[in-house]
């Protein structure tokens, strides 16, 4: 573990100087956009006392005669709560009163951290009845919105309290354990950053702290606590009590978001049976929300004002008219529409992975998904993804199939699967799979991939994997190749190959592999 936790020191390092960056950068937004709306700072007596900080914004032409509909926004992990002033002003100016607050446990606010525990949904209520008894709001629309820890704070607490009639929920999680955890592996990055965060901006709570630290342990015999502790704070366990309060449900993620990876959220998006939409971009956590915090044009925070025109205030804007799923390509930077997730990828393209191939395990072979934020910005803003060149991956601990070049753009859409059969020589064992557009002169350009993690596996015994990678939107251009990549060592997560182990990766004629492939209709 002496490696893991000097991955953890440096990227918590990286995490808190990032976080002190944006959050210098987001208090001074507010100040170049106060004019029209003056900024009441506030104190609201949370659940069981605690008092949390808070600001309200209200309409200029708020004379006391009249009611708004309320929208009441959660601050993101670790940013102060001056983080939304900018998209309060443009809300306010909507006909809105906002008020942001800063959830319990950071900055000035009380408490410890909870992790959007009970007593978070607790004080988003009480933040609402004390909205209705001091502001001039309307109790029959209410909305709720947030990014990162706002955005999961939110979806809950429209589970938990009926008076929540839409929510725009940006860059988070329903699936709080299908996140940091996805395929029974650490995601080692992410959390590091959460935890960095966490302990120069907050207080975290002997809980809290002993849940990371199991977690960097691999302690598998906390494994259920872990499980269960992530179950009470994700929105997936409860979405028959959102579906039954029917409030309406926006979600919007990035392809790249290496803290809530896509595929959470379109699942739970497919649970929903309110009104909802699903929104994916390009980029990393909530890097697809940044400059609407500035104040400046964004998309994200353009169809956040529109879905609660319409929800909350009954603007007939056509957002309930337009497809639900709307998709915005990594490759062309256009917007997709469709009707529902399932219909994203029309049909899906296997490629064999025929024959017996071997590999050592404790080697970065070349192949891995990047840098946490840094490489899904470079995606985003330049369209460069991580790279590999394919013919020099080390074969000795990289296992490598491609397909034929395709003749034609492959528009991937959705959710790769991979299907194998893995022979281990040791009980337990971590796999990375990744997908890479190959170009002709051999250099890959990652697409998507995913890890998986075993335990307590018989040595010499084949078993079963099947994997979902992460969705997303890659255009393969004519002339290229699709390529998927195996190795055991990824920068991003914890892995559990014991030394010296190998891995075996088989196609049994009457169970053969292959990765499934979705694509769009062309």
């Amino acid at each position: 573990m002496g490696h893991h936790r000097r991955a953890l020191r440096t990227t918590a390092v990286g995490a808190v100087s990032a976080t002190l960056v944006a959050g210098t950068a987001l208090g001074l937004t507010p100040t170049a956009q106060a004019a029209p709306h003056p900024i009441r700072f506030v104190d609201i007596t949370g659940d069981g006392g605690t008092v949390l900080k808070a600001n309200v914004v209200t309409p200029a032409d708020a004379d006391g005669t009249r009611r708004y509909p309320l929208l009441v926004m959660p601050t993101s992990w670790g940013l102060p709560q001056v983080e939304y002033l900018a998209q309060a002003q443009k809300l306010a100016d909507s006909g809105y009163v906002v008020v942001t607050y800063n959830v319990r446990g950071f900055w000035q606010s009380g408490g410890e951290i909870e992790v959007a525990g009970p007593p978070d949904t607790a004080d988003a209520s009480k933040v609402i009845d004390w909205a209705l008894a001091h502001t001039p709001s309307d109790a029959g629309h209410i909305g709720m919105a947030g990014v990162s820890y706002g955005a999961g704070i939110s979806l809950l607490t429209a589970a938990h309290d009926k008076r929540v009639r839409a929510v725009a929920s940006l860059s988070g999680w329903a699936d709080l354990i299908g996140s940091i955890y996805s395929g029974r592996t650490q995601h080692i990055q992410a959390a590091a950053l959460l935890d960095g965060a966490s302990l120069v901006t907050g207080r975290q709570s002997a809980e809290l702290r002993q849940v990371f630290d199991d977690f960097y342990a691999s302690n598998l015999a906390k494994e259920p606590e872990l499980i269960a502790w992530g179950k009470k704070r994700s929105a997936a366990t409860y979405v028959d009590q959102i579906n039954r309060n029917g409030a309406a449900i926006m979600l919007a993620n990035a392809w790249g978001d290496t803290v809530f990876p896509p595929n959470q959220y379109a699942d739970f998006y497919e649970k929903l049976t309110g009104p909802k939409r699903l929104e994916m971009r390009p980029g990393d956590h909530a890097t697809a929300e940044l400059t609407g915090l500035f104040g400046l044009p964004n998309d994200v925070w353009k169809d956040t004002e529109r879905w609660f025109d319409h929800y909350l205030r009954g603007e007939d804007n056509g957002i309930d008219r337009e497809q639900p799923v709307q998709l915005k390509s990594r490759s062309t930077g256009g917007y997709e529409g469709y009707p529902d997730w399932k219909s994203v990828a029309a049909t899906h393209r296997k490629i064999v992975l025929a024959g017996t191939t071997t590999i050592r395990t404790n080697v970065n072979s070349g192949a891995d998904g990047g840098v946490v934020f840094l490489s899904n910005i470079l995606d985003q803003m330049a369209q460069l993804p991580p790279v590999a060149s394919i013919p020099l991956l080390p074969r000795r601990w990289a296992a490598v199939w491609q397909s034929e070049k395709y003749a034609t753009t492959q528009q991937v859409r959705g959710t790769a699967e991979l299907h194998t059969t893995v022979t281990p020589t040791k009980e337990s064992g971590t796999l990375v799979a990744y997908l890479y557009d190959v170009g002709p002169l051999g250099l890959g350009k990652l697409v998507t991939g995913a890890p998986y993690t075993f335990h307590g596996r018989t040595p010499g015994k084949p078993f079963g994997v099947d994997l979902e990678l992460y969705s997303t939107a890659y255009d393969v251009p004519a002339g290229h190749r699709l390529a998927l990549v195996v190795d055991t060592v990824d920068p991003l997560y914890i892995e559990h190959n014991p030394s010296g182990a190998q891995l075996t990766f088989s196609s049994p004629a009457n169970d053969p592999s292959y990765v499934s492939v979705p694509l769009r209709e062309q």
